[in-house]
């Protein structure tokens, strides 16, 4: 149940952009931990994951969105729509862009689904560690001309530059509201979406070329063993075609290995506790155009 006190804050704050412009990393970096995983590969983000900021003054509920993109799939389709939705209701919708990439027409289009919201809107110039004071200039000037932004923000979520000033500048936008979760809560994802995220990322992170953007995740079971101390997952890669399954799994069983043992260790940061994790590599064919496939992933909008 919410709770409300005299001048307290609170609101949604929706993050949008391009893929791989910074979202993961700023929503880590607000938090002051993680929730939600993060890596060079577009499409890492495959959820509306929310992070929730707790001040004495305000609670912020911030949402990762999707990168935006043009939809090649089913799968494509339904992260789109899920950004959608997610910026349909909210108090600041935040596009961020990555200073140090050209803004081109991939970032115009992002501005126009923006310009037709009646919210609060933030420019968040992202990575600005990774270029000079002119081209940071440059792109401050080519991002004001994208829309007539209530704020415009440069910061850099690595080097934790510009992160206060951006978490002040939210404040100073949001509607007097109740404190929607308690005051000790970080996200309110499943905790069975938040281990086949951190599986996932360990995918992505060994893995390369086609591979990562064709793994879907699934937790088969998830059971603690009162006895042992011990949280035993069962999980399913699944790939879309045979040739994957064997990049996947390497030489010898190697790369699974190597995968399976790097997610034990961040899993038992996660839960605190031991963890048995069986993940095993399956296949179904082309799931990302399979509208009920992308479902029982848990990927679709709704």
């Amino acid at each position: 149940m919410s709770e409300t006190q005299n001048n307290f804050k609170s609101g949604f704050v929706t993050l949008v952009g391009r893929p791989n412009a910074g979202k993961s990393t700023l929503l880590n970096a607000v938090i002051g931990t993680k929730v939600a995983i993060t890596s060079n590969v577009v499409q890492t983000t495959r959820h509306r994951i929310r992070g929730i900021l707790n001040t004495p003054s305000m609670q912020t509920i911030f949402i990762d969105t999707p990168g935006l993109h043009k939809p090649v799939d089913v799968l494509g389709q339904e992260l789109n729509e899920g950004v959608f939705q997610a910026i349909a209701d909210c108090d600041i919708v935040c596009m961020l862009i990555d200073a140090s990439e050209k803004i081109g027409k991939g970032d115009a289009w992002v501005a126009e689904k923006v310009n037709k919201l009646k919210c609060k809107k933030f420019c968040i110039l992202t990575k600005t560690d990774k270029v000079d004071k002119d081209m940071k200039m440059a792109q401050v000037a080519k991002a004001a001309e994208l829309e007539n932004w209530d704020a415009l923000i440069c910061l850099s979520a690595v080097k934790d530059y510009n992160i206060d000033a951006f978490v002040e500048e939210v404040e100073h936008f949001l509607p007097e509201g109740p404190k929607w979760f308690p005051q000790d809560t970080k996200t309110d994802q499943p905790i069975e979406v938040m281990i086949a995220e951190y599986i996932r990322e360990k995918i992505i992170r060994n893995v390369f070329e086609e591979v990562p953007h064709s793994v879907g995740l699934e937790i088969v079971e998830l059971s603690f063993d009162e006895k042992k101390k011990i949280n035993n997952i069962y999980a399913h890669a699944v790939v879309e075609h045979e040739s994957q399954k064997g990049i996947l799994i390497g030489k010898d069983g190697q790369t699974i290995k190597k995968i399976s043992t790097e997610a034990r260790e961040d899993l038992e940061k996660l839960l605190g506790t031991k963890v048995f994790l069986d993940l095993e590599v399956k296949l179904k064919k082309d799931w990302r155009r399979d509208y009920n496939q992308v479902r029982k992933f848990g990927y679709t909008a709704e």
